[in-house]
């Protein structure tokens, strides 16, 4: 058993793991941080994408011991005093989800497109980047939108912000 410290959506966390604890499992079990989904174990469907130190992470493919020392963001941690981070709110408002199960990870996915490429984002490029993640129930239409949708909306938050 080995013990691994790290930050978890704020907060400093510690436990005692196996050599070969996947993140996921980590976060999920040790953890109760459900929302990290595991769908396919193989690191294709991107049901398990959280934030590492600031990037996506699929965290069925790392170890736990691997984010030991690591600031970890999963889907539990993106909202603020109660209400909903803008992505998750364009998810509800343009119906990006459906069974919701893979919602989590292209929200985490959604944010880290933003974050790393801006707001102006157009369809073929918020296509191209949800690549890695999987949704059984939808045509991804809805997603895009929401996508495209929050990207708008955290443009003018930060244009305000100026």
């Amino acid at each position: 058993m080995t013990t691994v410290s790290m930050t978890v959506n704020g907060k400093q966390i510690s436990g005692e793991v196996e050599d070969r604890t996947l993140l996921s499992t980590f976060l999920r079990e040790n953890q109760g941080l459900t929302g990290t989904h595991v769908g396919c174990d193989t690191s294709q469907c991107g049901a398990c994408l959280i934030h590492m130190d600031g990037k996506a992470v699929k965290s069925c493919s790392m170890l736990a011991v691997q984010a030991s020392g690591s600031a970890v963001t999963t889907i539990e941690g993106i909202s603020q005093n109660g209400q909903l981070h803008i992505m998750q709110k364009a998810f509800k408002e343009n119906h990006g989800l459906q069974c919701g199960f893979c919602t989590p990870g292209m929200i985490m996915s959604a944010i880290d497109m933003v974050n790393r490429l801006g707001t102006d984002l157009d369809e073929k490029t918020i296509r191209h980047e949800l690549e890695g993640n999987i949704c059984r129930c939808t045509g991804y239409h809805n997603i895009v939108k929401a996508i495209k949708a929050a990207a708008d909306e955290m443009a003018e938050v930060l244009e305000a912000a100026e």
